[in-house]
């Protein structure tokens, strides 16, 4: 048997109501038993004194009878032929009264002029049909209108328009139903520390009430997209075990008057009515934003509306209910400043991206269901995704399987992370793309500037590989190794800022000319020139003065036209310093910058071990390196530091058996 559907249900309505509308053929229409003509009762009369009169239907309620008229007569009365009329054509009459119409057809039979049928019809029944087919029209255009009205308020409990004020919270009745806890979510230790009390506080509240101190009611989370927020609250809600109320900010924002604030009311109720329970917002922004200090210019009076009665719910149950919210948003600057404060959410748990340490351990719980060889080293994946989130360290672990699947290999290698990370970070590689010969030659010599200026600056970024096969938008592209800095020198930020203006550099020293290829280089490198000058005080004639402004509706600068203009000229005088060091570093080395340039042009892939047999050892050591370097010396110091202890140990145990031997002799 087919499965049941609505939709055989509108079929057969629609079906119904055409069979009805085309089978109701009204009065004067041609059809299979003829057409019909209304006229007086005297003519009636006289056609059927002429014998005209085949068969008399009465209608004694409308006082209107029917006088279907014989063949041979048809022509007389109609005026036409029987192919016009039918065969079987009649008259319309209105009579006065029954009892003269049946007076007058008992003398005509009598006399022999008519020798048809009388009979009397009730026209309820058409009546009844007709009330039927308007009936079974409104019904259809009701059932239409709460399809439709359900649609609209879909969602909330249940559905439909009478519900769409109720909440659209998912709820799951225990949080461990999410399959969720600590051991899921790695890194972020310091995050997880934080939130590891809000579970004990649903565990065992009454640790904390004991001594006076009281729950908190909220819990925001703050971070760059992909660090795991989400995923944090459900490790909560996993670990303690409670009902979990989950939904997005956005599902308050409705285009019916009122509807956010009644959400918010509903969700608190049932909150309330599950409690311990937590309740968890995610993108809180879309309804948490700060409120406009002038509601004319573009605010949104809904939205604010649905805001207030948040801050009231939040404010309108005890510390002591058991219901914890927590919300998560990446714009926290964004937010109302009444949202923030303590007794609503009391704590802002930042949620950062993670480090080389944590990034491993994301590595090794993202590898665990792939099928990985031997050559994979987690600890060049980590330092190679620098600045890499939870969730984009997800997608190269997916994208390397994809990249092995495609070609039929058994097992993830080294090779397709390494192939992973470059085509989420540069994109696809497109090596159909036609270049010149001229083309490739320019491209060669511009990454090969990049790659000659970064290994001779200090603090410039230690290269990986440089590579002139386009991908995405770029032509060629350099990659490197960041360090992780928690601090950024003045000297640091002018040595990359010498490396991005390489590229250009070598374009106008060996080609004689200048290209659109720096582009990228040159936004990238004024970027962080303005933000040296402007913001970190890093200027000769602007020093140590910052003017940064978070104010997102501040249409005017923080300075003024004069300052502006310095700044502008510091900006470009930094950037064209930059760039006269890049073209002295590329005259000195001239030799082996167009031996690396032929090298990219005839493998177009090189590393940086290559540039090592080119240019010899890079004259100053990496971050990293001396980090290791301080490990391994710490590590020797370590154990000469044992070996002398042991040696010491030896030798006292060397003068207690020559005083024991002493003793024995004297004794003897």
């Amino acid at each position: 048997m087919p499965k049941f559907n609505m939709n055989w249900i509108y079929l057969t309505i629609i079906l119904a109501l055409g069979i009805l509308f085309f089978t109701n053929t009204g009065t004067g229409q041609a059809g299979a038993s003829g057409i019909s003509r209304t006229d007086n009762y005297y003519n009636f009369k006289e056609w059927v004194m002429k014998g005209a009169a085949k068969e008399v239907i009465i209608n004694g309620e409308e006082n209107i009878l029917k006088m279907y008229v014989n063949p041979e007569f048809i022509h007389d009365v109609f005026e036409q032929d029987v192919k016009q009329t039918g065969s079987n054509p009649y008259l319309e009459v209105e009579f006065g009264s029954v009892e003269s119409l049946e007076t007058f057809l008992d003398d005509a039979q009598k006399q022999g002029k008519f020798n048809g049928h009388v009979t009397f019809e009730n026209e309820k029944s058409g009546d009844m049909v007709s009330l039927l087919f308007n009936a079974i029209s409104i019904l259809f255009f009701v059932l239409i209108m709460v399809f439709f009205f359900r649609r609209m308020g879909g969602g909330g409990a249940g559905g439909g328009v009478f519900n769409v004020g109720k909440s659209k919270a998912r709820m799951y009745e225990k949080g461990n139903d999410l399959g969720v806890t600590f051991r899921d979510v790695a890194g972020q230790a310091g995050a997880k520390e934080e939130v590891q009390e809000i579970v004990d506080f649903l565990k065992n509240p009454k640790k904390y009430t004991d001594l006076g101190g009281k729950i908190p009611k909220g819990a925001l989370l703050v971070g760059p997209p992909g660090t795991g927020k989400t995923l944090l609250a459900k490790a909560v809600a996993g670990e303690a075990g409670v009902p979990f109320f989950s939904m997005s900010g956005s599902d308050f924002v409705e285009m019916f008057v009122g509807v956010g604030a009644s959400r918010v009311r509903d969700l608190f109720r049932q909150a309330k009515e599950k409690a311990p329970c937590i309740i968890f917002i995610d993108e809180i922004d879309a309804v948490g934003r700060a409120r406009s200090k002038n509601p004319s210019m573009g605010g949104n009076d809904e939205r604010e509306n649905t805001l207030n009665a948040l801050l009231t719910e939040m404010d309108g149950f005890g510390t002591n209910s058991g219901v914890i919210i927590m919300a998560a948003t990446n714009r926290a600057d964004m937010l109302d400043s009444a949202l923030l404060r303590a007794g609503r959410f009391d704590r802002q748990i930042n949620v950062d991206l993670p480090d080389l340490n944590e990034r491993k351990e994301i590595f090794i719980v993202h590898l665990k269901p792939i099928k990985v060889d031997d050559s994979v080293d987690i600890d060049l994946l980590a330092r190679q995704t620098p600045g890499f989130s939870g969730a984009d360290i997800a997608n190269v672990c997916n994208e390397a399987a994809l990249i092995a699947a495609r070609r039929s290999a058994k097992t993830v290698c080294r090779q397709d992370f390494l192939d992973a990370v470059d085509r989420i970070i540069g994109g696809l590689e497109k090596k159909t793309k036609v270049m010149t010969a001229h083309e490739k030659r320019t491209i060669a010599l511009h990454e090969a500037g990049h790659a000659t200026i970064s290994w001779f600056c200090e603090h410039a970024n230690p290269l990986v590989k440089v590579s002139i096969v386009p991908r995405g938008k770029a032509l060629g592209a350099a990659w490197y190794l960041p360090e992780e800095r928690q601090i950024t020198t003045k000297e640091e930020m002018l040595d990359e800022m010498c490396s991005l203006m390489g590229g250009r550099a070598a374009e106008e020293l060996f080609t004689g000319h200048i290209s659109t290829g720096a582009m990228n280089d040159l936004e990238r490198a004024t970027k962080s020139a303005y933000g040296m000058i402007a913001y970190a005080g890093m200027g000769e004639k602007l020093p140590n003065i910052c003017y940064y402004n978070n104010q997102e509706y501040q249409f005017q600068r923080p300075y003024s036209d004069t300052t502006a203009k310095i700044i502008d000229d510091e900006v470009l005088k930094m950037v064209n310093e930059q760039y006269d060091r890049a073209k002295q570093i590329l005259i000195e080395h001239k030799e082996g910058h167009n031996a690396l340039a032929e090298l990219l042009i005839s493998r177009e892939v090189i590393f940086a071990e290559d540039v090592e047999k080119i240019f010899g050892k890079r004259p100053w050591k990496s971050r990293s390196q001396e980090i290791m370097g301080a490990e391994e010396a710490q590590a020797a110091q370590q154990q000469i530091a044992d070996g002398e202890a042991t040696a010491a140990e030896a030798s006292v145990e060397d003068v207690n058996e020559e005083n024991n031997n002493q003793e024995t002799e004297n004794h003897e």
